[in-house]
């Protein structure tokens, strides 16, 4: 099982072209102003298109999510300018599924 603490979570509209890893690394320095001392994991999830944002702590969780108001711009090469919705993360429980357990020796 994994849990998400100290999560946000960003949901690209499906609609909206595609964009690359390196594209939402800049994003997130540049429009969610979020150092990268801050940050302990980047998850994209490209089937949902959503970019989960794993912080070293809640306050800075909270600073986000106020500072953004749940809305942030996001603009393409092209000129073309579409809303991102920033939100907290599930906080439950979720299954994890481990490829090729038994790969690995149990300690």
């Amino acid at each position: 099982m994994a849990e998400r603490h100290n999560t946000i979570v960003c949901s690209f509209d499906p609609a909206n072209p595609r964009i690359t890893a390196w594209d939402i690394d800049e994003w997130i320095y540049v429009s969610l102003k979020i150092q990268d001392y801050d940050v302990q994991m980047i998850q994209i999830d490209r089937v949902r298109r959503q970019v989960f944002i794993k912080l070293i702590d809640n306050e800075k969780v909270m600073a986000i999510l106020r500072e953004t108001a749940g809305q942030v711009e996001y603009k393409y090469l092209t000129g073309e300018v579409f809303q991102v919705t920033v939100a907290l993360a599930c906080m439950c429980t979720k299954p994890v599924r481990i490829a090729n357990h038994r790969k690995f020796p149990m300690v």
